[in-house]
């Protein structure tokens, strides 16, 4: 989310923006590669045995990746229009409420997913000996530092929206009419 009060988190949250979006989309890549191998693969008598295997891995890094440009987007499932009816006050305190129990939440798994490491050392992948699991699972912290990270950025300008009484969900719904309002002008 990008605001003119904070040019610094702006800059930030774009540059974080669009290595998240390259990540996600080289993930993504990468995967319908893998996924159309293996699918020509099997058509030519072939099978690739670690193809299942990195398949799943690749789309859980996908989630963990995409799930935080969601968050510094600002675009997960939200209650936008329960919290703008509520009072000033007792907005921004369910909104910081939200946001600390979101954060509590994905500290909590990112330690989970350090502990989760310390018990897999020493593991290797099925089909790819030379993988080890730690590499694989990294995402999980990763993903949660990520997202708490993105979620600290992009609070400033949802809290002003927010208390300004502006809900991000309503915007977007408001400019896709108004798209798609133009796009049907000329039928009628």
């Amino acid at each position: 989310m990008e605001h003119a009060s904070y040019p610094t988190l702006s800059r930030i949250n774009r540059a974080l923006s669009t290595v998240l979006e390259w990540v996600t989309i080289g993930l993504m890549i990468m995967l319908t590669v893998i996924v159309a191998a293996a699918v020509i693969a099997r058509l030519m008598g072939q099978s690739f045995s670690w193809y299942d295997e990195i398949a799943a891995i690749m789309l859980a890094w996908i989630t963990y990746y995409g799930s935080a440009l969601a968050a510094l987007h600002r675009r997960h499932i939200g209650f936008d229009t329960v919290l703008l009816k509520l009072p000033l006050k007792v907005r921004v305190a369910a909104l910081l409420l939200g946001e600390a129990i979101v954060l509590i939440f994905f500290f909590l798994m990112a330690r989970a997913g350090l502990q989760v490491l310390e018990v897999l050392a020493g593991d290797t992948l099925i089909s790819l000996t030379w993988v080890p699991i730690q590499v694989t699972q990294s995402v999980i912290p990763i993903g949660a530092i990520l997202f708490m990270i993105c979620q600290i950025l992009s609070l400033p300008s949802y809290l002003k929206l927010t208390a300004a009484g502006l809900s991000l969900e309503h915007a977007e719904i408001e400019e896709e009419v108004e798209t798609e309002l133009e796009k049907n002008k000329d039928r009628v």
